[in-house]
């Protein structure tokens, strides 16, 4: 297997895997002992509900924003969701999506539209909305996650922080439109449009929440950078936000309806159903459709695009969203940025290190020996006869590198960084609104066990640094021990606060953040200092153009 199949099988369900089942429950001890203030009540066009307030800050949790997605509804668009009498408690999370159990979560259920809310106040006041995309991939994940508690964000920056649990995998995803007849319409893209569910009801809602109806960020990191780019393409969410923030998750392709076609008739023949009576699928137990999506692939954050095909071509596909003409009309960024969101501002970047959290996923210790010869044959079967042009032009750039330096440098760009590029340039040519691009560099001090190789900026630990969830007093999983993180985390949520409020990041006492443009090309590197940098990464990225990979 090489190193590009290795990514599309990894891809970000996967990076979600570990990192938020496991190390996100460690950030819990960021923040104090609940301790809950009172109970609040509000009222929402379903109903009454009931939070609390936490250290000065509202919390609705498990907010139903949508009906039933279980039973005759699998596959379908969900149920109109029922009003009640009577005041509904939320005060605990709702059951995320099918997938395998999750750590302090409810049971994983068919039936998962709910949502969270983080609130300053349920005063009226109109407070800028960041709704936030939770990642793993299209696969697993939650609104609940903990180190993307929105309470930080909320308490110290006066936003309102709203995340969604969406139907996900082959719930989610599954591409019956060519064999499901109308109910099926946009079956391929379920999860996307349970999302924009989530926006419907923000509109409708949150200015009981004190939050501002028509000043919406949407934004998500890793799969939820990947939802973000889908959801600044479809007619459907466009409505509903103001601006956007792409992380680590460039979404530039998705999966053409040809190929999930063709997943879809696999899926069928691996349970033994002809293609006419697919209709028994609705009665093929979760658990076993789970067992099923397990053997397949992960969806990348996009598809590669191939110079004859127009797309990787795949022998069959894992599960994300699809280009249905309908839904999703176009690739999110091909060939052009949509035109739908011409008008929104948006956010675009990477972390300078992204793959070093795949080398600690995947146990990949080797390459912290690697010398340059070694280098080359891991490249090789990746890029041919390309390969020492490559290195060469990275220990030029770098003369003190590693070879070991080099392979993260050459893998993050690839995987999040190259994507990220192009989404700039493609939004700059629109000559619309703004586009900004960024890159996260606070070095982490943690290893990767089994080595001596530090982790510096993995991919996803920027998670709990966006939220303003890294303390300086208290450790943190990726971030380490060094007490200058929480200046990077409050650098990071200032930056994306102030987008949220303005549509143009900024935090006090920094350099002007200009927007991107094809001459300087500036670059705003996140850290315990904040720096613009233009042209940033040139003789890397004229290289990367010169074997078409830009």
């Amino acid at each position: 297997m090489n190193r590009r199949q290795a990514i599309s099988q990894l891809s970000l369900g996967l990076a979600g895997t570990v990192f938020a089942q496991n190390a996100f429950s460690a950030q819990s001890l960021f923040r104090k002992p609940s301790i809950i203030e009172e109970f609040i009540t509000t009222e929402t066009s379903y109903g009454k509900i009931k939070g609390y307030r936490e250290q000065g800050v509202n919390i609705f949790k498990g907010i139903p924003y949508a009906g039933k997605t279980s039973g005759e509804r699998r596959f379908r668009r969900p149920a109109p969701l029922e009003p009640w009498t009577g005041v509904r408690d939320t005060v605990s999370l709702g059951a995320p999506a099918i997938q395998n159990p999750r750590r302090n979560e409810p049971e994983p259920s068919e039936d998962c539209l709910f949502l969270n809310v983080w609130t300053p106040a349920n005063d009226g006041k109109k407070r800028p909305v960041m709704f936030y995309s939770h990642g793993g991939g299209f696969v697993i994940g939650s609104g609940g996650s903990a180190g993307q508690d929105g309470a930080n964000l909320a308490r110290h920056f006066d936003v309102v922080v709203v995340q969604t649990n969406h139907r996900l995998g082959l719930m989610g995803f599954l591409y019956l439109d060519e064999i499901g007849g109308s109910d099926y319409e946009g079956s391929g893209n379920n999860g996307m449009l349970d999302i924009v569910e989530g926006l419907k009801w923000v509109n409708k809602n949150i200015e009981n929440f004190g939050g501002d109806p028509n000043n919406v960020m949407i934004w998500g990191e890793s799969g939820g950078g990947a939802k973000t780019s889908c959801l600044y393409a479809m007619p459907s969410a466009a409505p509903y936000f103001n601006k956007a923030s792409i992380e680590s998750g460039p979404g530039v392709r998705m999966t053409p309806k040809e190929i999930a076609a063709e997943t879809t008739l696999m899926l069928l023949k691996e349970l033994g159903i002809e293609t006419k009576d697919w209709k028994k699928v609705l009665d093929v137990p979760a658990s076993k459709l789970l067992e099923i999506q397990g053997k397949l692939p992960f969806v990348p954050p996009f598809v590669e695009k191939n110079k004859s095909l127009g797309f990787m071509r795949r022998n069959y596909g894992g599960f994300g969203p699809v280009v249905d003409g309908k839904a999703l009309p176009y690739h999110p960024f091909d060939p052009t940025a949509p035109l739908v969101s011409k008008d929104k501002p948006l956010l675009v970047g990477w972390n300078e290190d992204e793959w070093a959290f795949f080398a600690w996923e995947r146990k990949e210790t080797d390459f912290v020996k690697y010398d340059f010869e070694d280098l080359h044959k891991k490249l090789e079967p990746t890029y041919g006869k390309n390969t020492q042009k490559i290195i060469d032009t990275y220990r030029k750039t770098r003369p003190n590198a590693s070879a070991a330096d080099i392979y993260i440098a050459i893998s993050s760009i690839t995987m999040m960084g190259l994507g990220s590029i192009d989404i700039a340039e493609k939004k700059t040519k629109q000559a619309g609104a703004s586009v900004y691009l960024y890159n996260f560099g606070y070095k982490s001090e943690i290893k990767i066990p089994g080595t001596d190789y530090e982790m510096g900026t993995p991919h996803a630990m920027d998670i709990s640094f966006k939220f303003f969830n890294e303390s300086a007093s208290k450790p943190s999983f990726f971030g380490g021990n060094k007490p200058e993180r929480e200046t990077a985390s409050h650098n990071f949520a200032e930056l994306w606060t102030n987008f949220a409020k303005t549509g143009k990041p900024f935090a006090k006492d920094t350099p002007e953040w200009k927007a991107y443009n094809l001459k300087e090309r500036p670059t705003m590197r996140i850290d315990t200092k904040l720096e613009v940098i233009n042209d940033r990464f040139k003789e890397e990225l004229k290289v990367w153009r010169e074997i078409g990979k830009l």
